[in-house]
This record gives structure tokens, sequence and C-alpha cells, in this order.
């Protein structure tokens, strides 16, 4: 019973790992997703070519190939990365560039006569967007960007394959020391569906804060 509770502390271990990814690769793939997905709506020329030349890139190929490419491959240019921030990094960019697709076409959403009336006020372009159009796009990217967050949550097992301690790495570990594979694994499962419960309970709780908050309504 001991030597369990000693396996189980492990796979909590690997839990805290899986967390401090999910939280670090949601934020950069937050402030990729608006980066990319506003630059695809900019007029410049090069910009919108740099945007989507990211997002088919990251979107196109597989996160493995791009996680073992920041990881062994990097180093080689001189760009030596720990394990927890090739897992970021690589978790960041591939969902950023889902997560922009989202920002543009919530921007896109936002109707007409919307723009219409800024320019009839005179805003600038950066006060369109900051004032009028985000505020109005943002309720119509929040339900995507919930499930992007559970998507990047479940590939964070990924980074297992470069050794960094995640708890699918640990329920690897405690499957070869103790032969037993259902215990670690039913373990781990369970605690995915209760990390993608928080989430999904999280965002369902802001989507009702902005929405009311832009009504005006409970």
């Amino acid at each position: 019973m001991g030597d369990w509770a000693g396996y189980l502390t492990l796979i909590l271990m690997g839990a805290w790992v899986t967390v401090r990814l999910t939280l670090m690769g949601s934020a950069l793939a937050l402030v990729v997703a608006f980066v990319a997905g506003l630059g695809r709506l900019s007029r410049q020329g090069w910009v919108r070519g740099l945007a989507t030349a990211y997002i088919e890139f990251f979107r196109g190929t597989s996160i493995f190939v791009q996680l073992f490419w920041i990881y062994f491959v990097l180093p080689m240019t001189g760009v030596a990365l720990t394990p927890m921030q090739a897992g970021v990094m690589a978790l960041g960019l591939n969902v950023g560039a889902y997560g922009a697709e989202v920002v543009r076409g919530a921007v896109l959403a936002v109707p007409r006569d919307q723009y219409e009336a800024c320019i009839a006020v005179n805003l600038t372009r950066f006060q369109r967007m900051r004032h009028i159009i985000l505020p109005q796009a943002l309720p119509l990217m929040l339900p995507t960007f919930g499930n992007n967050a559970i998507e990047l949550l479940k590939a964070t097992s990924v980074v297992s394959l470069i050794s960094l301690s995640d708890m699918t790495f640990q329920a690897q570990v405690v499957r070869s020391q103790t032969g037993n594979t259902l215990m670690p694994f039913v373990t781990i499962l369970l605690l995915y569906f209760a990390m993608s419960s928080a989430l999904s309970f999280g965002m369902r709780r802001l989507e009702r804060r902005v929405t009311r908050g832009l009504d005006g309504v409970r």
C-alpha cells in the first residue's frame, strides 16, 4: 500500500507539470492567436503573408515534428531550450495557429455597420479595434478558445517524448516499475478528465461574465 501511495505521489507531481504546461502554453497561444489573427486582417501585404505562412505551417504539420524541431534542431542554431520551454513553445505555437483563425473569424463576424459607425465618429483603426470591434468579437471567440485550451491540455502528453516528466511520462514510469498498466493509466485518465472539466467550467463562467457585461443583463 505504501508503494502505491508513492507511485500516486509521482503521478500527482507529473500532474503539476501538466498544469504548468497547460497554463503557460495557453497564455502563449492566446498572445500568438491575437497577433496572427489580427495580422491576417492587416492592410500590409507582408504582414498578412507572414501571418498566413505561420498559421498554415503550424496547422499543416504534426505537433510531434514541431516539438522535435524545437527541442532537438534549434540547439544546432545556438538556441538551447529546456524541455519545459520547448514544450510550452510547441504547444503555444501549435494551438495559437488554430486560435488565430478563431480571432479572424470573430472579428469579421462583427456587423459591418459597426465599422461604419466608427468611421463616422472619426475613430482610428486602433481605437475601433480596441473599444468597439474586439469587445463584440470576444464573446464569439470564447467557446472555441475553451475547446482549444482543452485540446492543448490533452496535447501536453507529447512532451513525454522529450523526457519531460508530465503525468503521462510518470504513468509510464510507474507501469515499467510495477508491471501494472491499469492503475497508472486509469489514474491519469481521471486526472485529464478532471482538468478538462475544470477548464470547461471556468470558460463557461467567463462566457457568462463577458456576455453579461456586454448586454447589461444578469
